[in-house]
This record gives C-alpha cells, sequence and structure tokens, in this order.
C-alpha cells in the first residue's frame, strides 16, 4: 500500500473506531418509549433530565458504514443498522420542541449548533441509506424553518456554515425553493464574517481547526451551487491554513481562538479537485495524525467519525507536490498570529493570547508552552491567574526576530456546576429563559468564555529566535501573594465543548517556577527558557 493509501485507510480506521460505541449509546429497544434516542445519560443511566439533541448527528457515522464498504466494516448493507438509523432520525422529531428546535447542555436552550449538526447528519442518512423521507419531511421542514430564521448570539462560523449547507440539502429534497432562499441569506451573513487575512470568525478570533469544518461546508455547498461563487472565498480559507501550517502539520492546539485540536479533513478533499493547496494541507494534517486526539467522548465523537470517513471515501488519488517554500517571518494581526522562521527553527506565536507559543525544531514539535500560571491568595480565597486570555488589542513590540508582548494577566475561568445552580438554571429556564433562550447564551457565553477578568498583576514575554534556537524571558509584576506559579503546553482558561481533549504533546512536563518567586513587596518572577536547535 502507497504511504496515500496509507493515510487513506488511516481515516478510514480513525473514522471506523467509534461506531460500536455510538450503538452503546443508543437506545435500539424497538418496545422503549426511548427507542432511537443515543444519549445514554437520558435513556438509560438517567442521569440528565432531557436528551441532547446533538446525540442525534450519530446517526451520520452509522449511514456512511452502512452505504460503503471498507475493510472491517460488518455494517455495510445491513439492514438492522438501517432500522437503527431511522429509529435515529425518528426519535429526533419526537423529541423536538414544537418549533422543530432542540436542546444540547440544558432544557429550552433551543441550541442552533445541536439542530444544525443533527439535521445536516438526518439529511444526509436519508441520501445515504435510501429511507423513505416522506414521513419525516414534516418535522424535516419545520426544523428548517426554525434554523433559518433563528440568529445566534457570537459569530459562530461552522454553525453559520452548516446551517447553510443543511437547508440548500432541505431545498431539494423537499422541492421548497423557500429554504434555498433562506441558505443564501446564511451563506451572505458569512461571507461578511470573512477577515481579510482568509479565515472566519468563531467567537473573537481565529480557530483554524472549525476552519476546516466552515470549509468543508462551503465545499459541500458549491459542489451543490456554483453559481454561488464561493470558491475565491474558500480559497482565501485554504491558503490561509497552508501559510499559517505548523512543520509538524498539526493546525490545532492552544495558540488558536477556541484552543482545539480539531481537524476535519473531509472538505479538502472536495476542494482539493479545484485548489490542489487544499490536498497539501490534508497531506501534511493526515500525516500529523498518528495517533490523532482522542475525540473519543459520549458528546462529540461523532463530529470526527463521519469527516474521517467522507474524507477517506473522497480520497483524491493525484496529489500535488509539497513544495515547502516558506518566508522567514508572517504576521496575521487580526488573527493574532505570528511565524518567525531561522534555519530549522520556526516559532509560532498567539500574539492575541499572551504570548501562547509553539516551537518547531526541523518538523518536530520541540515545546508547547501557554505561558506562566499563577495561583494567588485572594482574601481567603486562592486564585489562578493566567496569560493566555483573548486581548483584541495585544501590547507588542517587533525587532527583527525578535517579539515582546505585554499585558495584564485575567482571573481563569473555572466555574463549576453546584445543586444550587442546577436548580437556579433549571428555574429560570423553565419562566424567563423558556422565553428567550437566546438571553440565557449570552449571560453563559460572557461567563465562560469571551469575558475576561483582568488584574493588577503585569506580564511580559520576550522572544529572540535564531538559527540557534530559542530564547524566551518571562517576567511577572504587581500586588499578591503567591501560592504556586508554573508554566504548562496545554492549560485553557475558557470554556469550548471540543477543548481539552488528549493530544500527545500534553505529556510535555508541568514547569513548577515556584522557587523562582522574588523576595520585596508585592509579587516578582522573572524566567528564562532556552531552547537550543538541534537540528
Amino acid at each position: 500500500m502507497s504511504e496515500m493509501n496509507e493515510m487513506q485507510a488511516r481515516l478510514f480506521r480513525l473514522g471506523a473506531r467509534s461506531l460500536s460505541k455510538i450503538l452503546t449509546l443508543q437506545d435500539r429497544v424497538p418496545h422503549s418509549p426511548t427507542y432511537g434516542c443515543f444519549d445514554r445519560n437520558f435513556w438509560h443511566l438517567r442521569i440528565t433530565d432531557f436528551p441532547s439533541g446533538m446525540a442525534q448527528e450519530f446517526v451520520l457515522p452509522l449511514a456512511l458504514a452502512y452505504a460503503h464498504p471498507f475493510e472491517g466494516n460488518p455494517f455495510h448493507l445491513n439492514p438492522t443498522i438501517r432500522e437503527w438509523i431511522r429509529a435515529g432520525i425518528a426519535y429526533a422529531a419526537q423529541s423536538a420542541h414544537k418549533d422543530g428546535a432542540c436542546d444540547d447542555y440544558y432544557p429550552f436552550e433551543k441550541a442552533a449548533g445541536a439542530a444544525a449538526f443533527s439535521q445536516y447528519a438526518m439529511l444526509e442518512a436519508l441520501r445515504l441509506t435510501g429511507i423513505d423521507p416522506a414521513p419525516f419531511l414534516p418535522f424535516l421542514k419545520l426544523r428548517g424553518g426554525w434554523l433559518g430564521k433563528h440568529q445566534e448570539s457570537g459569530r459562530l462560523s461552522n454553525h453559520e456554515a452548516l446551517i447553510a449547507n443543511g437547508l440548500f440539502r432541505l431545498a431539494d429534497l423537499s422541492g421548497d425553493q423557500g429554504f434555498a432562499e433562506m441558505a443564501e441569506r446564511r451563506v451572505a451573513r458569512l461571507l461578511s464574517w470573512q477577515s481579510d487575512e482568509g479565515w472566519f470568525f468563531e467567537y473573537q478570533g481565529a480557530d483554524p481547526g472549525y476552519l476546516t469544518l466552515t470549509i468543508a461546508n462551503m465545499g459541500e455547498i458549491d459542489a451543490q451551487r456554483p453559481d454561488l461563487g464561493l470558491r475565491p472565498a474558500i480559497a482565501r480559507a485554504i491558503d490561509f491554513l497552508d501559510a499559517i501550517q505548523p512543520p509538524d502539520g498539526w493546525i490545532g492546539g492552544e495558540w488558536t481562538s477556541r484552543n482545539t485540536n480539531n481537524y476535519f479533513p473531509h472538505g479538502m478533499e472536495i476542494c482539493g479537485a479545484w485548489h490542489p493547496e487544499a490536498l497539501t494541507v490534508n497531506d501534511r494534517a493526515v500525516a500529523a495524525m498518528d495517533p490523532a486526539p482522542e475525540y473519543d467522548d459520549d458528546h462529540i465523537l461523532a463530529h470526527h467519525s463521519w469527516s474521517y470517513l467522507k474524507a477517506a471515501i473522497g480520497w483524491c488519488a493525484a496529489r500535488p507536490e509539497d513544495s515547502g517554500a516558506l518566508p522567514d517571518a508572517a504576521d496575521y494581526p487580526e488573527a493574532g498570529l505570528a511565524i518567525r522562521r531561522a534555519g530549522a527553527s520556526t516559532l509560532l506565536v498567539a500574539t492575541k493570547k499572551g504570548g501562547s507559543y509553539r516551537y518547531y525544531d526541523g518538523h518536530a514539535l520541540k515545546r508547547a508552552d501557554t505561558g506562566v500560571s499563577l495561583r494567588v491568595k485572594s482574601g481567603k480565597k486562592i486564585r489562578t491567574l493566567v496569560c493566555h486570555l483573548w486581548t483584541d488589542a495585544p501590547e507588542m513590540v517587533v525587532d527583527g526576530q525578535g517579539l515582546t508582548l505585554s499585558g495584564t494577566m485575567g482571573r481563569a475561568k473555572a466555574s463549576q456546576m453546584t445543586p444550587v445552580k442546577n436548580v437556579i438554571l433549571r428555574v429560570l429556564m423553565l419562566t424567563i429563559g423558556r422565553l428567550n433562550p437566546d438571553l440565557v447564551r449570552q449571560a453563559l457565553q460572557r461567563l465562560l468564555i469571551t469575558g475576561k477578568d483582568s488584574t493588577a498583576l503585569r506580564f511580559e514575554r520576550r522572544f529572540a529566535l535564531s538559527e540557534e534556537g530559542l530564547e524566551v524571558q518571562d517576567r511577572i509584576h504587581g500586588p499578591g501573594e503567591l501560592v504556586e506559579a508554573g508554566i504548562g503546553p496545554a492549560q485553557t482558561s475558557i470554556y469550548t465543548v471540543m477543548s481539552r481533549v488528549y493530544h500527545p504533546p500534553q505529556l510535555q512536563p508541568w514547569e513548577d517556577l515556584s522557587a523562582k518567586i522574588q523576595p520585596g513587596d508585592g509579587l516578582r518572577l522573572e524566567h528564562s527558557t532556552n531552547l537550543p536547535a538541534a537540528s
């Protein structure tokens, strides 16, 4: 088997490894009142009081396995699998709200992401399996109407692209071109969110992993509706990924706006037919997926499963040569990324995240670093303060290959659910939230994702890159009583459902800096990291 065929086989293996678990998550007893539900926490364990609508997305990996033969696939054309897929679609209709919406994390949430992912999955599953869509069309049209009109808070480009993709597919299935008109309006909104640097917004900035999902949906829309002229916008997004892709090929990590290790490869194969750079990006990324990040979480495992399978099924046989030619410096100020190269050394700095960085020696990742983290006494409480919370206006000085970032440290977000909070949230959603779930969503976004509580502590991080390697100098000063200090490779302090999955770079040890606190008034810490180039 050639190298490229091996990468295709890898994607089949990665996509298929979760299929048995997906079936364990489903209620497969026909006489059960929750027959077809994929939320095992609800129907079996009974530890939640409502089913997650996102879970019904799991019909798509099963449908791909049903429709396509590949090595080690016992589900191909299996009638029982087809019936369980039908039951999954039926349960989505049964458990939806009267307007077609569904919940994800809390009752009466009416989550656009859950509705969009599951709607797309059901439409694709019907196409792949040949299940009669007629019994489900009223529900699918109801959900499509809700998705077409609903505008969630925040700029989540992957959701917007997915909604438009599903609406176009629904228009084709139902013959109702009103859904296509809705989709065109969503596409126009999505295009307004593209940065001049090529990427599409995910909340505050650029998340290359989620960008691959946006590209995939836009590529599928382009295949259905070439008259929309989406290719220039898609090409700019692909070229952005090509330009920032690190030497090891992996575009995920805590230097991105949403701290994800996402990578959705299927769109690159679609777009590679007319933009070969997409195949180059995919070759590098899939080669780096050995091992891939571990997304085998009950809530999120389907996203990557179906993308891996789609990429393997649509793998392009002819691949372009990778020129490997890259400039010594590249800056993307709106995305908050600075890339520096010297000899075999490559430095990727997240300039809007306090200087979180990845340093590469040749093609190997030598160090991942999310900045200094402190545990500081505040009265009777101990708070965690970090440098890596997002800022739209970084304090930055550029000096040749050198780079200095400074700013205020922020409080890490670590709010947890408690019985009292859970009761309050349920009461809120049964009253005000039931009438205006978006108001609750906006508040939670500010609390868990976009808001930043600054402190009086200041940090400064200085980078100096040369052919000999990298030197990083950290300085922190301000009021406070230090308890602990350290630096890790993958610390995150905002909530994103797809973050904090296991990935091998996280095996890098935590570096304890507690002993480096300097005596005197307030808190002062200085630390240097020297990374010589071995190549």
